[in-house]
């Protein structure tokens, strides 16, 4: 499969910190032709954020963009969402694609070599590997891989491997010189005084690099 260059992952707490609304981003994503981005939300899950979830898939569904969940198999599920992604301490990605089928979008976070050639050889669609640099969006962060590992990892399977952890409009390009057939974007893509000028802005630099 073909992943686009772009992927990114509307984290519900960092958009709540920079005073934008997720769906708004999300609007703008699929205004701009984005057809993947991921919904991750590491704290509870509420009656609020499944409203937002269900709104989101909603807009994904009418735009013909696909919608991964993180972690939450079951809340893809619920929503309909079309994807899934789960790491290390989730459930197992043999068990995911058990409760999805075949036809879901289902990839799999590794963070070193060893981890990597597990993951290359389960029902996963595609790979992420990461931090490939230091990064701020996650309470306890693995070790960074840099670009050696993914470049070495990247050689390994014919999966398609997204790079993520800490990764700018300026290093993106020697990600994707390192192997990457697409890059997670979390924190770059939302300005600290965010709104829609701004993101649309910073979404439009992101653009212009792939």
């Amino acid at each position: 499969m073909i992943l686009p260059r772009l992927y990114p992952i509307l984290d519900t707490a960092l958009y709540a910190q920079r005073g934008f609304s997720l769906l708004d981003a999300a609007r703008l994503l699929v205004e701009c032709g984005v057809h993947l981005m991921q919904w991750r939300c590491k704290t509870a899950v509420g009656p609020e954020q499944l409203v937002e979830l269900e709104q989101l898939q909603q807009l994904c569904h009418r735009s013909g963009a696909t919608l991964v969940v993180n972690d939450r198999a079951d809340l893809a599920l619920m929503t309909g969402a079309r994807g899934v992604h789960v790491g290390q301490d989730d459930l197992h990605p043999a068990s995911v694609r058990k409760l999805t089928g075949p036809q879901a979008l289902l990839g799999y976070s590794t963070h070193n070599r060893e981890q990597f050639l597990h993951a290359a050889r389960l029902p996963v669609d595609y790979l992420a590997i990461g931090p490939i640099y230091g990064t701020t969006n996650k309470e306890n962060p693995d070790p960074v891989v840099g670009l050696e590992t993914l470049q070495l990892c990247s050689g390994l399977t014919r999966l398609p491997v997204v790079a993520i952890g800490g990764i700018t409009r300026a290093r993106a390009p020697e990600v994707f010189a390192a192997g990457a057939a697409s890059v997670a974007v979390i924190g770059d893509l939302v300005p600290e005084d965010c709104d829609g000028g701004t993101f649309r802005h910073r979404l439009n630099e992101w653009l212009r690099i792939l």
